[in-house]
């Protein structure tokens, strides 16, 4: 790809397509096309500025005289690779590719790429803190926060780029090849965008797609599915594991190792639970194969503070412990959250669905301090059947998620815990999981408990 001589049609001008457009404005020397459906008050604005800037907007009408010009169609991720454009584009064999395969083909530098279904921001973040105590340049990139593609003026040939990369980002890359790819873990998750549990599978493999002998496959051993992509691969192998010595890092008596080297006792890591574990087996097994020294590893694991919105506790009210989990948007996210649990507690659950089943996810619930479930939302009828599916009545259905707050403000009692972990997306009523939790914040923040009793 020529990022300086080819004509490129923007698919969606979400944040990830204007990193995009900003990097094509300042190089390339064809116009430049963008496609955008959506029309609200932001997209308004965005599309008036992109026309400012000389930009050309493609619409439905307009698509057949553009294609023929067009060498690659860039997708947000947020656009689906099977969306109306996208399927003539390729009809037409006009490459398509997602923004981080974009930024790949611009510039190849060192990569960690994350992914799975849980644990990749955790993750991410962990080595971020081990490879800044090693002395190590990085930069965070991609599902975490900052696009690939906006951080490219930045990272230099020493840079490590650590990228935390969702199925949605695979689901459009081609030749995208990290230096070390770590798959965290599988479970049923965005089935409403990939249909089958096959697909997603499937889609998640294809961070191993172009891996060859000189990169690093980093697997979790304990999860079948994951340990199975290893006879798929030409990369070297790593495991992770909490039950077995394994050829990589691993966990024996509460103590961390790699390879046979003692690192860490698990009882000198700030965040508790087997899934942080895990998290730090990670992040052990790619500073290693970096060169990171022992006490970099080791002071960056001891410093690290947890992520927010991932089991953040926000504060205490009367007693209460109320805790921010809202990037649990899945069940497996919530089962694990809730596996942590040792006092009684009350859960909201609730938010848009992704195409998931909740039996598994009550039957936990009856084996947890859970006193009292608030649901809440999109999802609620369904997780309501699915709750009496599995006999569990200690239930209160709200339609929304302020009213669900503070129901469970009402319920909670001193000692108690107030634990948000929706296993559910946020679009029914936010953008995004960032915002529900920033919410929940602001809600805690108003005290209104005491009136509303």
């Amino acid at each position: 790809m020529d990022a300086i001589n080819q004509t490129f049609l923007i698919l969606g001008v979400s944040k990830s397509g204007k990193t995009v457009i900003d990097y094509l404005l300042k190089r390339n020397k064809n116009k430049i096309y963008f496609y955008e459906e959506i029309e609200n008050e932001k997209t308004k604005t965005t599309i008036s500025d992109l026309t400012e800037k000389g930009l050309i907007r493609v619409t439905k009408e307009t698509l057949t005289d553009v294609f023929p010009v067009i060498d690659v169609v860039v997708l947000s991720p947020g656009v689906p690779i099977n969306h109306g454009v996208a399927v003539e584009a390729r009809e037409r064999k006009i490459k398509i590719i997602g923004e981080t395969e974009f930024a790949y083909r611009c510039f190849i530098p060192r990569i960690v790429a994350v992914t799975g279904t849980n644990g990749k921001t955790t993750t991410v973040s962990l080595l971020e803190n081990v490879l800044t105590k090693g002395n190590v340049k990085e930069k965070s990139v991609g599902n975490i926060g900052r696009p690939f593609t906006d951080c490219i003026p930045e990272i230099e040939s020493d840079t490590v780029c650590v990228a935390e990369i969702s199925s949605f980002q695979l689901e459009s890359t081609d030749y995208f090849a990290p230096h070390i790819a770590m798959i965290t873990n599988i479970a049923p998750d965005h089935l409403e965008r990939h249909y089958t549990m096959e697909n997603y599978v499937y889609v998640k493999s294809r961070i191993l797609k172009n891996a060859g002998e000189s990169e690093y496959a980093v697997l979790n051993y304990d999860d079948e599915t994951v340990k199975s992509f290893a006879s798929g691969t030409k990369a070297k192998i790593v495991y992770v594991s909490v039950k077995n010595e394994v050829d990589g890092a691993y966990l024996k008596d509460g103590k961390m190792y790699y390879k046979g080297e003692f690192i860490m006792d698990i009882e000198d890591m700030p965040i508790g639970g087997l899934h942080n574990v895990y998290n730090a087996l990670f992040a052990i097994s790619a500073a290693k194969l970096l060169g990171v020294d022992n006490q970099s590893v080791i002071n960056g694991i001891k410093e690290f503070k947890g992520v927010k919105h991932r089991m953040e506790r926000v504060t205490d009210i009367d007693g209460v412990t109320y805790i921010n989990d809202s990037k649990s948007t899945n069940t497996a996210a919530a089962i694990t959250a809730l596996k942590t649990l040792r006092s009684p507690t009350v859960l909201l659950l609730g938010g848009s669905e992704k195409g998931e089943k909740y039996e598994a996810l009550f039957n936990e619930i009856k084996n947890c301090p859970v006193r009292r479930v608030i649901l809440y939302g999109a999802s609620r009828f369904n997780m309501l059947n699915a709750a009496l599916n599995e006999n569990y009545t200690s239930l209160t259905l709200t339609d929304d998620f302020c009213s669900a707050v503070r129901i469970a403000r009402i319920f909670a009692e001193n000692g108690d815990t107030v634990l948000l972990s929706p296993a559910c997306a946020s679009f029914d009523e936010f953008s995004c999981f960032e915002e529900r939790g920033e919410r929940f914040v602001g809600l805690l923040g108003n005290n209104e408990k005491n009136e509303e009793r």
